[in-house]
């Protein structure tokens, strides 16, 4: 009788046995993504076309990266630094992602590149984050950013406005936070130099709706404003600047003219023509790699933007670059992620708009488009090309001892006296 139980004993702890190598060897057949971005707020509208280049990017993998299956895990943020923070450590303590693609908002991703720090057998890849300092200063050995910052996003665009566009004297209106201070850095360091003048800086809080006192102090003897805002922000100030009778030429910051803002209907849709800006993508740009890109986006998602946003473009090419990683290593992060970010280290891989390759804090080393706002055939709002300024890098093409020294982005910096 004892036998019998004994057998019995050893064979039910053999089946369990065998069901945890089965569950376990299938989890190991599947490797989840995790991916942040903002779906709540005032930037709602850019985190839903930044799921869109997450999804398009895994679509052309076929869900799957190094022979194993991808499992996606979407998680939302309001662009405020907490709420990425309690979304990523649920993809990471809860949900167990060892891979991760995200966020979209500047100070979201000082906020997670901290974190990084504490999970050092997770890797991160950004989303849209444009922040300098999530890579320039203090970085986080497992964060990784093939998309650009916000001021290598301006390259050329100072330069444009003072010599082409002969505006000589401006003011600036931009949220009050991390991103917003690293775009206008970007603007103003060559527009400066070149004799430009900023009469007056206007810093209001992500979200806000009413822009009437701020536009009562623009000054009239001024040649253009500098708008940086972005998503229901952006939309608000213009409507409310043309309601106003506002006459002053723009100057488009990145997200200020991109799809996620030209997409919207409104008056202000005549106003923002005409208007010179600079970012990582041009909606005309004839090169076959963008216009594949286009198609491809438009097929799957017949109810997104008429061309893709910047969101879309940032997401999609992070998420390629943690695939073609994740293929490199056939799907193994059973190290912890050693070879996993090895591979991400010296990956230089062509995208949409050019190819990417990465400096030595892990930052996109790019190509950045000088544009110009005009209506499309079809009536829709583009960004024109007008110039293709070719792998920017974080410095801006200044020696990095130099350009470190300028500190810190900020509300004041740089100076233009």
């Amino acid at each position: 009788m004892e036998d019998k139980c004994s057998r019995r004993m050893l064979l039910v702890a053999a089946v369990a046995a065998g069901v945890a190598a089965g569950g376990t060897a299938l989890a190991e057949d599947t490797i989840k993504l995790g991916a942040l971005a903002t779906l709540e707020g005032a930037f709602a509208v850019l985190g839903e076309d930044s799921m869109r280049g997450v999804e398009l990017a895994l679509q052309e993998h076929n869900y799957t990266a190094g022979g194993k299956k991808i499992e996606l895990i979407k998680a939302s943020s309001d662009a405020s630094p907490d709420s990425a923070i309690r979304a990523t450590r649920k993809l990471v303590e809860n949900d167990g992602v060892k891979v991760m693609v995200g966020p979209l908002s500047g100070s979201e991703g000082l906020a997670v590149k901290d974190y990084a720090k504490t999970q050092p057998t997770v890797t991160f890849v950004n989303g849209t984050s444009a922040a300098q300092d999530t890579t320039l200063r203090d970085p986080a050995p497992n964060f990784f950013r093939f998309s650009t910052d916000g001021a290598q996003w301006m390259a050329g665009l100072g330069e444009y406005v003072y010599n082409v566009k002969g505006h000589k004297r401006i003011v600036t209106v931009a949220e009050d936070y991390s991103f917003p201070y690293t775009q206008v850095l970007g603007f103003l360091l060559p527009y400066c130099e070149l004799g430009g003048k900023v009469v007056d800086r206007f810093w209001v809080p992500i979200g806000n709706k009413d822009y009437s006192s701020i536009i009562a102090s623009i000054p009239d003897d001024i040649d253009a404003i500098y708008v940086a805002l972005g998503g229901a922000d952006a939309v608000n100030f213009l409507t409310q600047y043309e309601q106003a009778g506002g006459e002053a030429p723009l100057i488009g910051g990145s997200i200020t003219v991109d799809q996620t803002v030209l997409g919207s209907k409104g008056r202000q849709r005549a106003f923002v023509k005409g208007t010179p800006s600079a970012g990582p993508i041009s909606d005309t740009w004839d090169d076959p790699r963008w216009k594949k890109f286009v198609a491809a986006y438009k097929k799957a998602f017949p109810k997104g933007f008429p061309s893709p946003s910047l969101f879309a473009h940032g997401y999609y090419i992070n998420t390629k670059a943690m695939l073609l990683g994740l293929d490199k290593v056939k799907g193994d992060v059973s190290d912890g992620g050693k070879k996993l970010r090895a591979a991400l280290t010296s990956l230089e891989f062509e995208t949409p708009t050019g190819t990417v390759k990465l400096d030595q804090n892990r930052n996109a080393v790019a190509d950045i488009f000088l544009t110009e706002v005009v209506e499309g055939p079809d009536g829709n709002l583009l960004n024109k090309v007008v110039k293709v300024i070719p792998q920017v890098d974080q410095a801006m093409g200044m020696d990095r001892k130099k350009f470190l020294a300028l500190g810190p982005v900020g509300r004041n910096n740089p100076a233009c006296n």
